[in-house]
């Protein structure tokens, strides 16, 4: 009987350690401008929900590359089309705490265009094609979503989180930082609560010819159109803070080939992909998703404290940069700031996970059954 009950006892163990190994091994809250259908954002949220190793909590929706109703609408079809409805998406700021469209596009006039509006006008050169209407029914190629947001609004949703399970809550954020900064100011022990933050925004010397970058190399879109609030979260009590600039992410880009390498693959992600991403450019926010996955991509980081200049001119929302030796006083954490990419193996990386089966997926919408687009 002895035996019989240590026998028990030793295969309940092994029950319990075979489960704690198959079961998640992070927590991550999502903050997402979450344009779409597919493009960076996308991809990047498309990332974390395909990693078998990564449980989301929620995602969190801020304007930036389009308002925020436009992209909640954009995600919650993705997770349709997973098969993850059970992901909770919740609407955050539809606008930056100080930065204001009017006096951003009349601003042009003085300091020159802008090569990047996001929703208040996408490349700048015709912003009256965008709807000022930050409630406006956009076209969705992809069909409009039969779930609904969460009622609890982004920041609360982000304080909630990281109370649950303190100091096990990585805060990935890929937009505009006005939630978090938001949540910071509701509750100021939000950041300190959180695991670490991971972030794609700021630029620091980035070698490229691109003409965005190459005549303004610290703009970065993410921290420029809200300032004020990447100011209130850089200089945050952070344990940890992970960047991804402009600097490493001009080393990527989405690729007709890596598309086609996708479509390969009949499962969800590799499906929603090949039938509406057509968006070919730098993958921004896959790098910061990948790299906190898989940090040996990243094969040269910096040590820097990063802020926003929150002057009201030419370089209002450029990026910020100092190092040990010339950090102004009043500071926040140090960031490891990403440099380097090993971008062959960041797109096998990519490539697998798109393929790969969506973890926990429930009747994935069929891509065939798409509905009115609204247009």
């Amino acid at each position: 009987m002895k035996r019989w009950g240590l026998g028990l006892a030793g295969l309940l163990c092994c029950l319990s350690a075979s489960v704690m190994a198959a079961s998640p091994s992070r927590l991550v809250v999502i903050d997402q401008d979450g344009s779409g259908p597919g493009g960076s954002n996308e991809r990047a949220i498309m990332a974390l929900v395909q990693s078998p190793k990564v449980k989301v909590l929620g995602i969190a929706m801020v304007t930036g590359n389009a308002w925020m109703k436009a992209e909640t609408a954009h995600t919650l079809r993705l997770l349709e089309y997973l098969g993850r409805r059970d992901i909770p998406v919740h609407e955050g700021a539809v606008h930056p705490l100080v930065r204001s469209r009017d006096e951003t596009l009349a601003n042009q006039a003085f300091y020159g265009q802008l090569a990047w509006l996001g929703a208040w006008g996408g490349d700048g050169k015709h912003p009256d094609d965008y709807p000022a209407d930050p409630n406006a029914q956009q076209e969705m190629p992809e069909g409009r979503p039969t779930i609904t947001p969460a009622k609890v609004d982004a920041a609360h949703f982000l304080i909630d989180a990281v109370h649950a399970h303190p100091g096990q809550v990585t805060v990935f954020a890929a937009g505009p930082l006005t939630n978090l900064a938001l949540a910071q100011r509701i509750d100021p022990t939000f950041a300190e609560t959180a695991r670490q933050l991971v972030f794609m925004g700021g630029s620091i010397s980035p070698v490229t010819d691109d003409p965005e970058f190459s005549t303004s190399p610290t703009h970065e879109f993410n921290i420029w159109f809200d300032p004020e609030a990447a100011h209130v979260v850089l200089t945050a009590p952070w344990k940890k803070i992970t960047v991804t600039p402009v600097d490493i992410s001009l080393q990527s880009r989405y690729t007709d080939d890596m598309q086609a390498a996708i479509a390969r693959s009949d499962e969800p992600a590799a499906r929603y992909l090949a039938a509406f991403d057509t968006e070919r450019y730098y993958m921004w926010d896959e790098i910061a998703a990948l790299a906190w996955l898989h940090p040996d991509l990243v094969t040269q980081t910096r040590r820097l404290y990063l802020d926003a200049d929150m002057s009201h001119g030419p370089n209002y929302g450029n990026t910020l940069a100092w190092t040990d030796e010339t950090v102004p006083r009043h500071h926040g954490p140090a960031a490891t700031v990403q440099m380097t990419l090993d971008r062959p193996a960041f797109d096998r990386t990519f490539i697998d996970l798109m393929k790969a089966p969506t973890p926990n997926a429930r009747k994935p919408a069929p891509i065939a059954d798409t509905h009115d687009s609204g247009s």
